[in-house]
């Protein structure tokens, strides 16, 4: 079987780095008050376009902005924008109940691990036959963000509200720690500082913070596994039994036994309120230190991410249901031109900490003014070289991030890693060889 050509990470040095500043969260979404009616249906008005959006990194306010800006320049459209759920799973399940029907939206928001099992049942559309009539230009936007939703050479999305982790660390703690004003360079040399972290600290606090298995363990995880030469998968063979995937695993677990770490929700919660040291959390998230933090910060690479490339890209991209007619299409695919417009992702970036997806984002006095303002989101600049493609068992199986999570959770709760992993592997092989394996040909 042919590889699947869904990342096309053609070397982050240069402008397309330069372009890809602060990144947003690998899932979460926002507010979840307003508007919650449905979508426009299959044969609605086309002056109408109907927006779907958990409105990631809160970001509801900056959507209407845009929105706004897109009606002055279209007044013959109207977008409709309407609460898809808290978070990408939950925009996912009403976009699948929603196919049965006709009530559906004509532009929506789909994750890293949602889009591809809509594109492989054909229920999002192919867009490339769609972007001259559209008046896009996919050449502006970032390469590598526009080839992660490459499926078999169809264009099924475009890059909205893209992200990494970054590294978290108090300075005042390291500096306590007697530390240097740095991440650490590897897992291993964390373990070496954890005591001294721990330390300083405190008495029920921890050395560090990260998310729980139902809340995105299973997206940074990767980072530790990969480390230890270990993936998730390798292409459409699951790897979870792999001697360097148990490794990761079990390094993660040994954080958790010698005391040092704390999981759950939201990370970046603990990190910013004190109670962890260090945090793997979302560039998304860099808002939120900076409004709660009490504390000087830094940021940093991901352990290992320098030297194995082992930081995974994250977040959202915007994509169209199949089953609409060509203009409402077309009308959906000018919309998410405009919202993902070198402006338009200049003032999304800055008031969510999601990464730009355009090229030109660079130059906006947005983008400048934010990292004059807020120097910590360099890092995620310079760290997307260091980006691997999130692996197939995680993002593009069934299920797979949720399944992943939930193994992990299992291990932290005091399951043995093997019979975990041997689960994973057997379930997640499965559903790759009934229901993937047979569409891809």
């Amino acid at each position: 079987m042919e590889p699947v050509n869904r990342r096309l990470f053609l070397g982050l040095l240069g402008a397309t780095a330069a372009t890809a500043t602060v990144a947003g969260c690998a899932g979460s979404g926002g507010d979840s008050s307003g508007d919650t009616s449905g979508g426009g249906g299959a044969e609605g008005a086309a002056g109408t376009i109907t927006f779907w959006s958990n409105h990631p990194g809160n970001s509801k306010d900056t959507e209407t902005e845009l929105i706004s800006t897109f009606e002055s320049e279209n007044p013959d459209l109207t977008v409709n924008l309407v609460d898809g759920g808290k978070n990408y799973e939950e925009v996912a399940q009403k976009l699948n109940a929603a196919l049965t029907g006709n009530d559906i939206p004509d532009v929506v928001v789909v994750s890293d691990v949602t889009w591809f099992n809509f594109a492989l049942n054909d229920q999002i559309a192919p867009l490339d036959d769609l972007f001259d009539k559209a008046g896009v230009d996919t050449g502006e936007y970032v390469d590598a963000l526009v080839g992660d939703y490459v499926l078999e050479g169809q264009t099924y999305g475009l890059p909205f509200a893209r992200s990494t982790p970054l590294f978290y660390y108090n300075k005042q703690v390291w500096e306590q720690a007697g530390l240097p004003d740095r991440g650490p360079e590897n897992w291993d040399e964390f373990m070496e500082w954890a005591p001294a972290l721990q330390e300083a600290i405190g008495v029920g606090k921890h050395a560090i913070a990260m998310y729980d298995g139902a809340n995105y363990l299973d997206w940074t995880m990767q980072n530790m596994i990969w480390n230890e030469g270990g993936a998730f998968s390798k292409e459409w063979d699951a790897t979870f039994t792999d001697p360097g995937t148990i490794a990761g695993v079990e390094r993660l677990k040994k954080i958790q036994d010698d005391g040092f770490l704390v999981v759950s929700k939201d990370s970046i919660t603990e990190f910013a309120s004190g109670l962890a040291a260090c945090a793997m959390a979302s560039t998304g998230s860099l808002k939120t230190a900076t409004e709660n933090a009490q504390f000087e910060f830094g940021t940093a690479f991901l352990p290992g991410a320098r030297e194995n490339k082992s930081c995974p890209t994250g977040g959202a991209g915007l994509a169209i249901p199949a089953k609409l007619p060509e203009e409402r299409k077309i009308n959906a695919l000018k919309f998410i031109n405009s919202i993902t417009s070198t402006q338009g992702t200049a003032i999304f970036a800055q008031a969510t900490g999601y990464m730009p997806v355009r090229k030109g984002a660079k130059e906006a006095q947005e983008i400048k003014s934010y990292l004059e303002s807020t120097p910590q989101a360099v890092t995620a600049i310079e760290q997307l070289e260091f980006t691997r493609p999130q692996d197939n068992a995680r993002v593009f199986v069934p299920g797979g991030g949720a399944r992943i999570g939930g193994g992990l959770d299992k291990v932290l709760a005091g399951e043995p890693v093997p019979a975990v992993m041997e689960q994973l592997q057997s379930e997640t092989q499965q559903i790759i060889d009934t229901q993937i394996s047979p569409k891809l040909g």
